[in-house]
């Protein structure tokens, strides 16, 4: 597996992540835990070296999944990790960055990590009560502690990473990305860019829908992510078909898989993105890996943007309820 280095810090992973939230969370039925710990044994004999959680996962269960399963790895692979949320008898009762919550946090990750220190953690949502200097100086004195090494925001607005990367170096900052959710490029991108900032596009496969298992009749489980996204409601299924397509039609010209060409895509965008696509499937993880060793010519990227750009796709990313945490 190649690797990429997460903006100016110096932080060198594997160019592809693994995505654990699905193990434990949003997208079922949920492997038994034995299984989910020799998967990712395999994830990491194949050459995965940087692993994406958070405590709301679960709550608490994801974390201590990987913790048990990266212990006779720790010293090789990168772990990220994510805070921001209020948990109280084990559920996520709203955004929550005052500066002991964040300190709790991190003392409860490191516990279920089993691990004396986190390698990247991310501010998970912004909390628009706390100013996000007070946030970035509170990790800035976990990183002195040694029980941070680098951190980083998900989903923030251009404004707040500034802020919270004078206050504190940011290394990375995690936000969807993909084929069909390209809002990144209008200002995060550029910004990141300047200030030598790495990028870690989650949902980089559209939550399963690039890859053209989705069908336009697809029924989902109540407890799953996906049935409450207007995106993903009947209408618009059936009006995004046509990326779902396009996709296919280009990779099979390519001999590749609609997987590996939306992955490759998002790896051309710029030497310094890291997709993390979650799965739980071996054969799954294996075709996502041989996007890295996918190339493609000017001429192949300039058709596909162009043909990309053409696409309208249908329905909101989140309900306004999510939303409403995004972008702040």
């Amino acid at each position: 597996m190649k690797t990429r280095i997460l903006g100016d810090s110096g932080l060198e992973v594997s160019a592809l992540g693994l995505g654990c939230m699905g193990m434990s969370q949003a997208y079922p039925p949920f492997p038994e835990k034995q299984e989910m710990i020799r998967f990712i044994h395999s994830a990491f004999d194949l050459g995965i070296t940087f692993f994406d959680t958070a405590e709301v996962y679960g709550p608490y269960t994801n974390e201590a999944l990987l913790g048990e399963a990266l212990k006779p790895y720790r010293n090789k692979v990168v772990i990220a990790t994510k805070f921001g949320f209020d948990i109280q008898n084990g559920q996520n009762v709203g955004l929550d960055s005052r500066p002991a919550t964040i300190v709790k946090a991190v003392e409860g990750s490191l516990k279920r990590l089993q691990t004396d220190y986190i390698d990247l953690l991310y501010l998970h949502r912004v909390d628009p009560k706390i100013a996000i200097e007070d946030v970035a100086k509170t990790v800035g004195k976990l990183v002195k502690e040694g029980k941070v090494r680098y951190w980083g925001l998900s989903e923030a607005a251009v404004f707040t990473i500034l802020r919270a990367n004078i206050a504190f170096p940011v290394t990375a900052v995690q936000s969807e990305y993909s084929m069909w959710w390209r809002k990144p490029e209008e200002e995060i991108l550029p910004t990141l860019k300047e200030f030598k900032i790495g990028f870690v596009p989650f949902s980089p496969l559209g939550r399963g829908f690039l890859t053209g298992s989705i069908g336009k009749d697809m029924e989902f489980q109540t407890n799953d992510f996906r049935s409450g996204l207007p995106r993903f409601n009947k209408e618009n299924l059936v009006n995004n078909q046509k990326i779902v397509e396009t996709v296919k039609e280009i990779a099979a010209g390519k001999g590749i898989t609609p997987a590996q060409l939306a992955l490759a895509w998002l790896l051309s965008r710029k030497p310094w993105i890291v997709p993390i696509p979650g799965t739980t499937k071996l054969e799954r993880l294996k075709e996502n890996m041989a996007a890295a060793n996918v190339e493609f010519t000017i001429d192949e990227l300039n058709h596909l943007n162009k043909v990309l750009l053409g696409i309208k796709i249908f329905g909101a990313r989140y309900n306004e309820e999510l939303e409403r945490t995004t972008g702040k």
